[in-house]
């Protein structure tokens, strides 16, 4: 079995930062893409950033200078590094890895349970 936990979310000032995380464990094989995800109510849930094994990185337009996406293989877990948020920034934040667990044919689609993110003053 394979698992994502996600923490770091909470309540900031617009302007503030947050530091997400995500560590994957379980029966783990290997991991390609790690990414993070964000819904707000009444919206799509849309990529916010996402990493390669090989430290590509891509970033949505409305975050891209401000969010900052890092992975460290070692421990499983991909970091989200959100610095002079804004309130439209608030929504759950969702963790995405693609993994190959042990033992098993294919790579799989996981998700972690989310992390709220809420900016106001």
């Amino acid at each position: 079995q394979v698992q994502l936990v996600e923490s770091g979310g909470g309540l900031v000032q617009p302007g503030g930062s947050l530091r997400l995380s995500c560590a994957a464990s379980g029966s783990i094989f290997s991991i390609s893409t790690m990414g993070w995800y964000r819904q707000a109510p009444g919206k799509q849930r849309e990529l916010v950033a996402a990493i390669t094994s090989g430290r590509s990185t891509n970033y949505a337009d409305s975050v891209k200078g401000r969010f900052t996406i890092s992975r460290d293989n070692a421990k499983n877990t991909v970091y989200l590094q959100m610095n002079r948020l804004k309130a439209e920034d608030t929504a759950v934040y969702y963790c995405n890895a693609g993994v190959v667990a042990s033992g098993v044919v294919g790579i799989g689609d996981y998700w972690g349970q989310g992390t709220q993110v809420t900016v106001s003053s």
